[in-house]
């Protein structure tokens, strides 16, 4: 029984099961012969963004050529294919699975740590742990750490050992950025008429004000952009002529507001109107 032989036999198999399946070049990589895909641009127009299911007269490139359908990988145009294939990919997010590929020695101690015991299938440098359920793919979420699932592909390298258990949220959160924190300048405010003292500079009574501004925008449940906005406007009434408000304090503010959602422009903004609002 020849090479191709066993990599066709393999990728019906696998389709029979319910995995999209595709063939892989040498290297890796998967093939694409034609002229729509020569550039990574998969069963679509140039400059395509989200690849389209493959139409090509050839398995085209990536994850959208992938299928479950024996007559397609049976096909004549497969068949020439399957000659020159080194093995076979399948997409995972196709077969509602994630795939954490685990690319080294480090990469896989973290997961035994940190992630649930699921199925687990060997590779040339690490460990694939799979699990039940799709999810965005992302690459290097961590150091030797990739999420293969939606829109991507996996090499197929046996069925590997285990249970495969349910997509934890551990393993989603892996690819949600941080939201980036702008961080204000401090605020420069007149001196008190008289040079008096600040009648809020008592540590209690400011880190009160904080906190329940960071309440208020945190329970905000609508009219986020508004409520930011009273906000800033608030805390700045209080203690924005004094200058008693830091730029730790401000960079609370709006941490709050981007967790809630607000972008950085927003913030800058809404803080900007509420200066200006008081005259600051």
């Amino acid at each position: 029984m020849t090479q191709t032989t066993d990599i066709r036999r393999d990728a019906l198999h696998l389709a029979a099961s319910g995995l999209p399946v595709l063939p892989l070049r040498k290297g890796k990589v998967p093939f694409g012969n034609c002229r729509a895909c020569a550039k990574n641009t998969c069963g679509g127009r140039p400059n395509m963004k989200t690849p389209g299911p493959c139409t090509c007269p050839h398995p085209c490139h990536g994850w959208a050529a992938a299928t479950t359908d024996p007559n397609v990988v049976n096909s004549p145009t497969w068949a020439r294919t399957w000659r020159e294939a080194a093995g076979v990919a399948y997409h995972p997010g196709g077969a509602s699975l994630t795939v954490v590929d685990l690319d080294n020695a480090e990469a896989i101690a973290w997961a035994r740590k940190s992630l649930p015991a699921t199925r687990i299938v060997r590779t040339t440098r690490g460990e694939h742990w799979l699990y039940q359920g799709a999810m965005q793919s992302a690459n290097a979420v961590r150091p030797g750490v990739d999420i293969k699932s939606s829109m991507q592909y996996a090499r197929w390298l046996g069925p590997g050992i285990g249970t495969i258990t349910a997509l934890p949220a551990v393993v989603r959160a892996l690819t949600v950025k941080e939201p980036s924190v702008v961080r204000p300048a401090a605020v420069t405010v007149p001196a008190l008429a008289g040079g008096g003292a600040c009648p809020h500079r008592t540590p209690t009574y400011l880190e009160r004000g904080i906190a329940m501004a960071e309440q208020r925008i945190t329970e905000a449940r609508e009219a986020v952009h508004a409520t930011v906005y009273r906000t800033f406007l608030a805390v700045l009434s209080t203690h924005g002529r004094c200058g008693c408000l830091t730029e730790t304090h401000t960079a609370r503010l709006f941490t709050a507001a981007q967790t809630k959602g607000e972008s950085p422009r927003h913030c800058t903004d809404a803080w900007t109107n509420a200066l200006t609002k008081l005259g600051l």
